[in-house]
């Protein structure tokens, strides 16, 4: 049930209408962009029709005045450096990357090629840019933090599904450098609701089973995972995982959700790809992209998987569904 299909269907009619044709290019001249994903082509799919959307709605035609040269690490971080090189080796305009590990291969690979952001997570600590306001270098983008009041609504949605919560899981990646503000605001965000803190970590897939073991063993009543690139690519066997061990989960975006998580809020990840289009065109105009401020996310969803509810014996109350944009059936 997709409360904003009209909205889209909107959308459709007005990208249909001469107002993109307005949008000018100099003639002949044809621009070559690098996308850049950790993940595969097939778990893109969503990402890149969104990221070709919003490029038409600004005039570019792929294939005639922009030519896209993807590049898929199939969920393997070690392909990463290889394929950055490739796409500055092609000599390409501009490259769009993901999270924060293809940026800062990304960046490793050249210093001048401007790099747009999709979807970077605390972009100064993890030193993207010298600031939001003034990123300086060759780095700008989106943001995927909108503040730290976000933790607080995610436990609200789950102590509202849970009236008797009181203990609360925490899965997180050491590794992920900005995983340690993002810790530090969940605790005070847990206290703050007078719940009790249970962070467990966990590297990779490999260390998945001995973490949900120490959550059951402290009493975790639900979950939250803080999304980085190694959890993200692994959410499929949490999300069974979370299940089996009766966790109610939730995390960031909505391929959470989909993946078998009770409930995911945060950013709207398609979203940004289309507006990182406007990045581009702008950089593509003549724009540099230490001058142009990275930006906070400003829409956010709110996924509920009802099916993962049956599975834990679970009605989630109608307050909550009353606010979701999605309820998967």
């Amino acid at each position: 049930m997709k409360r904003r299909e009209f909205i889209a269907l909107l959308g459709g009619v007005a990208a249909s209408t001469p107002f993109a044709a307005l949008a000018q290019q100099p003639a002949g001249r044809v621009y070559r962009v690098g996308y850049f994903a950790i993940q595969s082509r097939e778990r893109s799919l969503h990402l890149i029709k969104a990221f070709e959307d919003g490029l038409r709605s600004l005039g570019y035609r792929v294939g005639e005045n922009v030519v896209i040269e993807y590049r898929f690490a199939d969920g393997e971080m070690e392909r990463l450096p290889a394929l950055a090189i490739d796409l500055v080796g092609l000599g390409v305009d501009i490259i769009v990357t993901g999270n924060n590990v293809t940026t800062v291969a990304a960046m490793k690979a050249t210093t001048t090629i401007p790099i747009v952001m999709t979807n970077s997570a605390e972009p100064v600590s993890a030193g993207l840019v010298a600031s939001l306001a003034r990123p300086g270098g060759n780095v700008t983008g989106f943001s995927s933090e909108p503040g730290d009041e976000i933790n607080g609504k995610r436990l609200e949605f789950l102590k509202d599904t849970l009236p008797n919560l009181s203990r609360v899981g925490i899965l997180w990646n050491p590794d992920f450098a900005p995983n340690q503000d993002r810790l530090t605001s969940v605790r005070e965000a847990t206290q703050a609701l007078g719940l009790t803190f249970v962070p467990t970590e966990a590297r990779g897939p490999d260390a998945l089973e001995q973490a949900f073991a120490t959550m059951v063993r402290e009493r975790a009543q639900v979950l939250i995972v803080l999304s980085d690139g190694v959890l993200f690519n692994h959410r499929g066997p949490i999300g069974v995982m979370a299940v089996r061990n009766r966790l109610p989960a939730i995390s960031a975006v909505r391929e959470y959700a989909e993946a078998g998580f009770l409930l995911s809020y945060g950013i709207d990840l398609p979203d940004q790809f289309r507006r990182s289009a406007a990045f581009v065109d702008k950089i593509f105009k003549g724009a540099k992209p230490g001058d142009l401020p990275v930006e906070r996310p400003t829409k956010f969803e709110l996924v509920v998987n009802l099916k993962t509810a049956t599975a834990l014996g679970l009605t989630v109350p109608p307050t909550v569904l009353a606010r979701a944009d999605e309820v998967i059936e």
